[in-house]
């Protein structure tokens, strides 16, 4: 897809999508998330990203909501381990109008404390949603133990403490420590010529003040696998199996994401799927992932299932497993998995928001976007050698740590 970059002086980078549509899609990516929060702050970049929206040095809370939504836009945001990102999708004759509202909630919210205290109660009643949905939670539980003593196991959300012990000071000095203009990136895809886009940006950005501290983010260690087993006031068993795995920036990056759509991604013909669910009726919801991180990343198989199904249904993920080992995909098996995943993100690139966030991520992961054909080469490049060592690496049961929340036994 043809896109334009253009860097203003204090680093923020305006990325430029043309489309001949009349709906137009915008974000703003922060390269600064939960993993970024020092101890005792977990839960701070997720509350920042509520916060943004409470009130301004020119805005009411109201005249914040009701900026874009009075036009008939879509206005969001979602913070993640690495990234904090805030969209919108709207009518073309209305970028003026998002990006100046982009611009007052990123760089000049005001924080006031009247705001933060409704704003806790809200968070603290989302944690206790959050919890009550364990095949949400135990995601949080697992990525805990994986990444133990480590930001990156630090519940998004945060904890009821953390999140009652923010102050103002807390805020002000992780933005100022991790908002760094050199690594936040404006994207636009809509119906704008570049230069009227790069004008634009250059109105509501250019005097951003520059803000470049060095990046200090530490690595996890790796940790021996673990058991663990929780118990829980629920009627099902919920489990989830994997490790830490390749980064977004190793190249066994594409061959991974090719076996975890396979294996058990997308698709009700997935591997685990069909085995597990269609085949024995095991378990309603069987699904792999993989996400890469900046340095590490997460592979993970999750399934739900009645307690007395449990040993069963893990049986059968490592029978599937050892199957995958010694009947390495052949070039046909291959093939076909390769023709599925292309589809499927052809497919995806007609979620115009998700794929100008997918953009903006990408130029702030590599500097760089590959073109979907370039993105379909690399997949059709990996080979069968390439699988099966992958296989073998990912999938080594030895390596493997397992999390498990089971009901309370009567």
């Amino acid at each position: 897809m043809e896109y334009n970059v253009h860097t203003l002086p204090n680093g923020i980078r305006l990325l430029h999508v043309p489309s001949a549509s009349n709906i137009s899609h915008a974000c703003i990516i922060i390269n600064s998330g939960s993993r970024d929060e020092a101890e005792g702050k977990a839960g701070l970049a997720h509350f920042i990203e509520h916060l943004i929206f409470k009130r301004t040095e020119k805005r009411s809370t109201n005249q914040i909501l009701n900026h874009l939504e009075s036009v008939g836009a879509d206005l969001n945001a979602y913070t993640t381990k690495e990234y904090t990102c805030v969209h919108a999708s709207f009518l073309a004759p209305y970028l003026d109008r998002t990006l100046d509202l982009f611009n007052d909630i990123i760089f000049h919210s005001t924080f006031p404390e009247e705001e933060m205290d409704k704003e806790k109660s809200v968070i603290l009643d989302e944690i206790a949603s959050y919890l009550d949905q364990p095949e949400e939670a135990i995601n949080d539980d697992f990525e805990d133990m994986l990444f133990a003593g480590h930001a990156l196991g630090n519940n998004i959300l945060g904890t009821n403490d953390t999140v009652n012990n923010f102050s103002r000071a807390d805020i002000i000095n992780f933005r100022k420590a991790n908002y760094r203009t050199n690594e936040i990136v404006v994207a636009v895809l809509g119906n704008y010529t570049f230069k009227r886009f790069v004008a634009k940006g250059e109105k509501y950005f250019a005097d951003v003040p520059e803000n470049a501290p060095v990046r200090n983010r530490e690595k996890p260690v790796v940790l021996d696998p673990q058991q663990k087993t929780v118990y829980k006031p629920i009627m099902q068993s919920h489990c989830i199996i994997g490790s830490q795995t390749y980064s977004t920036h190793e190249s066994q990056k594409t061959g991974l994401m090719l076996l975890n759509n396979y294996f058990g991604g997308n698709g009700m013909s997935a591997v685990l799927n069909l085995q597990i669910r269609e085949k024995y009726g095991i378990a309603y919801t069987i699904e792999s992932n993989f996400s890469p991180l900046s340095d590490t990343g997460i592979f993970s198989i999750y399934f739900g299932t009645d307690k007395e199904k449990q040993d069963r249904a893990l049986s059968l993920i490592y029978k599937e497993i050892k199957k995958l080992k010694d009947q390495p995909l052949s070039e046909l098996q291959l093939q076909k998995a390769k023709n599925k995943f292309i589809g499927q993100i052809a497919l995806g690139e007609e979620n115009r928001i998700g794929l100008i966030i997918s953009m903006a991520k990408s130029l702030v992961d590599h500097n760089k976007i590959d073109s979907l054909e370039k993105v379909f080469e690399k997949i059709n490049q990996v080979t069968p050698r390439e699988m099966a060592e992958i296989v073998e690496d990912v999938l080594d049961v030895s390596k493997l740590s397992t999390f498990t929340f089971c009901p309370v036994l009567e």
